[in-house]
């Protein structure tokens, strides 16, 4: 018997029908109201009972759980800095939760300085230079870079600080190896032609005749000879690559860790302790330049700076500096004669007044004026001073950067501070402390001498260490390179001014200032020439704790706002109570002790690629 046939339905059929008959019970059940309203109740009691942030904790929770954000790729881009001139700047996009995301860029200013009344054959070879930099500085990082530094976490600034250092090791051997080459090929050349066309023999005077002097001629000797310049270390052309790349990775870790950039830098100082107070930099505000470019006859003084006391904010001291600035304006303007003024008519009444003194501004941001004294700038800023109620050694103080390497006449071993007033060495020793008698509210010399006049540097310091700062800038130059292994010393004095330039790293940065703090010597952190509009300066400044930021005048769009972002971090900081009050003015008073401190300074090994300080 065929039981298919006596049962109709089969017992699939009958398993189909009765989930089907449990699906209709299921959808009457949650049809009645008894069931939606307890999961109203349940789902009203989770939303109340959650905390405030409880999304931003499940969101944290799970965000740490993701894998750190990678960097994916360098892109290289020649733009302008302030002044029109090319410069580097550099791109990082990183991998951030399996997305490419574009997270900052960051330029550097270039190493060469700004050419003033040079020759249009220099001004053109300079240009050619900075373009070939920076086209090379590109293709080091869209080629050689990009690859190298792939996959690596913007955090471990340390890990591509070395394999930067080590790509430059190499460009450089490389370099050194090519221009032997080239030498050798000079040499070989040289060679062939002397064998071709050998030089035409002496001409002996005849025997018995002795070939007598012209009288009259009057040779020129130099009195006391000086120690000659030392040779221009050679600027690798790319290099800016290097320092260009360590900033972006660092500026990088800083947003992908959502935090200031000069927290990040502090962080690293401190070896990842967030330090509980910060303290900010005391602005070198530029008022006036003259210098050898200027006209007047004065060419000593290329910056006269203002340097507010340890107590005044940053806001305050921006604010006073631009008071200044308005009054030496108004003092710049030519007065005219009160004999002029009685014969004055009415047909004169419409005229244009007459033309002002010969002023403008600096790539610096400051005024430019010409001064016929070495006392004249200083009486003229004691006048602004005192005409809006302000006293000079107490209100506020004055520096000077003399840049003395740009005066020194070597065919007379001598500095040339005034049109015809020359100065040996030593003369200006003893002229700088009959000034700092005379005004004793200058408180900071930078670069008052060469490099090369290391006893008088020496002289200096103990004459006026123990009453003002005597920083080295352009004498220290490239400083690492003459440190590695040579020991030899910068000269002696109580500070230097550090540049982010060239192939400088963030970690040369943290290590040169940490070895300044260690001998107790100031830190000025220095703006180039031809500055860009990237204010990372700043943060570096704050986050490793300088003593000083100098940055130019208040003028310049690529130096203003350098100056709000300074506003800005004190505000900041002022808000979230971390806001720490700087110390005194604490001079240098140069003991056997501090020469000792100085000596293991000056003699420590750094790396060959360490810092480039100064221009």
């Amino acid at each position: 018997m065929d039981l298919r046939q006596s049962h109709p339905e089969s017992e699939p059929q009958r398993q189909r029908c009765t989930l089907t008959d449990l699906k209709h019970q299921a959808a009457e059940y949650y049809r009645s109201n008894e069931v939606p309203q307890r999961l109203e109740e349940v789902l009203n009691t989770m939303f109340y009972l959650r905390p405030p942030d409880f999304y931003g904790h499940l969101a944290n929770y799970f965000s740490k759980l993701s894998k750190p954000p990678v960097i994916c790729r360098l892109v290289g881009k020649k733009v302008l800095d302030g002044t029109g001139h090319p410069t580097l700047e550099v791109e990082v996009s990183c991998q951030v939760k399996n997305c490419d995301k574009t997270i900052c860029s960051s330029m550097i200013s270039s190493h060469a300085e700004i050419l003033e009344n040079a020759s249009p054959e220099v001004v053109d070879a300079d240009e050619k230079e900075r373009h070939e930099s920076v086209d090379i500085a590109v293709t080091w990082i869209d080629d050689s870079l990009n690859e190298l530094l792939e996959g690596l976490q913007p955090t471990d600034q340390y890990k591509v600080d070395e394999l930067l250092g080590e790509y430059f090791t190499k460009k450089a051997e490389e370099e050194e190896e090519e221009r032997r080459e080239a030498e050798k090929e000079k040499e070989k050349e040289k060679e062939t032609q002397e064998i071709m066309f050998p030089p035409p023999p002496p001409v002996t005077a005849p025997s018995g005749k002795k070939k007598q002097a012209k009288l009259g001629k009057k040779i020129s000797v130099v009195e006391n000879p000086i120690p000659p310049a030392e040779p221009a270390v050679s600027v690798i052309k790319g290099s800016m690559a290097i320092g260009c790349v360590s900033l972006a990775v660092v500026k990088a870790a800083a947003t992908t860790s959502d935090m200031p950039l000069y927290l990040q830098i502090a962080l690293m100082k401190h070896n990842q302790d967030l330090p509980e107070e910060l303290i900010m930099p005391l602005p070198m505000i530029t008022l006036l330049s003259y210098g050898k470019s200027s006209p007047g006859k004065l060419n000593l003084m290329k910056e006269v700076m203002l340097i507010p006391p340890a107590w005044l904010t940053v806001k305050k001291s921006v604010e006073m500096s631009l008071d200044i600035h308005k009054q030496i304006m108004k003092l710049l303007e030519p007065q005219p004669s009160p004999s002029a003024e009685s014969k004055k008519s009415a047909r004169d009444a419409g005229k244009k007044a007459p033309p002002p003194v010969f002023k403008k501004m600096s790539h610096l941001g400051c005024i430019v004026t010409g001064s016929e004294t070495l006392e004249q700038p200083l009486t003229l800023i004691q006048m602004a001073c005192t005409n809006i109620g302000l006293e000079l050694g107490i209100d506020l103080y004055l520096g000077m950067n003399c840049a003395a390497h740009e005066l020194m006449d070597y065919n007379k071993g001598k500095y040339e501070v005034l049109s015809g007033t020359l100065k040996n060495p030593d003369e200006m020793v003893d002229m700088y402390v009959n000034l700092i008698h005379k005004f004793p509210y200058i408180i900071a010399l930078i670069d008052p001498l060469r490099k090369e006049d290391t006893q008088q540097w020496e002289n200096l310091c103990s004459n006026l260490g123990s009453k003002c700062y005597l920083i080295a800038e352009h004498a220290c130059r490239n400083m690492s390179k003459h440190l590695d292994g040579q020991k030899k010393n910068a000269p002696k004095c109580s500070g230097l001014v550090v540049k982010y330039i060239n192939e400088t790293k963030i970690s040369d940065l943290l290590e040169m200032t940490k070895l300044l703090d260690g001998v107790k010597h100031v830190s000025v952190f220095g703006s180039s020439d031809g500055e860009s509009s990237d204010d990372s300066l700043v943060d570096l400044a704050v986050g490793l704790e300088t003593r000083f930021i100098k940055l130019g005048g208040l003028s310049r769009g690529e130096r203003v706002t350098k100056y709000n972002r300074l506003l800005a971090i004190e505000e900041e900081l002022f808000q979230n109570g971390i806001l720490c009050s700087r110390g005194d003015f604490e001079f240098i008073d140069f003991t056997e002790d501090e020469q000792e401190e100085e000596e293991e300074f000056y003699s420590s090994d750094l790396p060959v690629e360490t810092v480039q300080l100064a221009l």
